[in-house]
């Protein structure tokens, strides 16, 4: 079981390098139809976020916790977001764009981790969700970076070494996050402020153009990928 765990984590963290993959080989947005497709993608990033946070992180951590624990982590965590975003911001360095990447991706990892101890379905369902959230977070942090002085393949090598850093989180929160569920549900509750926080800082104004009006769909598409997969993995 471990190592299907490690093999769907690190999946999960390979989808980020090939969304960076397909920004590369899709170059810069040019055309209006080009734009009008990152934009689109950017939001349907957003979509599957959401759903993420409305049919795994919150759900389970209100299996584990009262409501006015989740909520004081839920606030911690999108203030926590915040003061990082800022000081990424302040510091515009060229890796910025990959560790806000892995604000999200590190606790939900641990939190995979966690869950696949005492309950796999729940685990492969949570796996599902990074891989496609990861996909076009890669995607729209590569082609920020396309101003920095980073070359291509450098920052193609820079998401190809951040996916094996889920593999390292899931075992962390396999092997010691496991018995303490309640820890487990404030990082969940905790992401999830912080990932709502992001997609209406970063992502949903990305994902708009002046006078188009059919990009934002994406976002409905990402939801319902998102929806549409948890049924099938849980079947409720």
């Amino acid at each position: 079981m471990v190592l299907k765990m490690l093999l769907v984590t690190w999946l999960a963290g390979l989808a980020g390098f090939v969304g960076a993959v397909l920004a590369k080989w899709e170059g810069r947005a040019g055309t209006l139809f080009k734009q009008r497709f990152v934009h689109g993608v950017v939001a349907a990033g957003g979509g599957i976020l959401l759903s993420a946070i409305t049919y795994a992180l919150l759900p389970e951590a209100n299996k584990h916790l009262p409501v006015w624990a989740v909520a004081l982590a839920f606030i911690g965590g999108g203030v926590a977001f915040c003061a990082i975003d800022e000081w990424l911001a302040k510091k515009m360095s060229s890796v910025s764009q990959l560790l806000a990447m892995l604000l999200d991706f590190i606790p939900e990892a641990l939190s995979l981790g966690a869950m696949f101890a005492v309950n796999p379905g729940f685990g492969m369902l949570l796996a599902l969700f990074i891989g496609l959230q990861n996909f076009p977070e890669g995607f729209n942090a590569f082609r920020e970076l396309e101003d920095s002085k980073v070359s291509g393949r450098h920052r193609l090598l820079g998401f190809f070494l951040v996916s094996f850093i889920g593999p390292i989180a899931a075992l962390v929160g396999f092997y010691w996050l496991s018995d303490f569920l309640q820890t487990t549900a404030v990082i969940m509750a905790a992401a999830s402020g912080g990932i709502l926080y992001l997609i209406f800082q970063d992502i949903a104004p990305s994902s708009t153009m002046h006078r188009h009006w059919t990009p934002p769909l994406g976002a409905v598409i990402g939801f319902v990928i998102g929806m549409v997969g948890h049924q099938l993995l849980t079947g409720s």
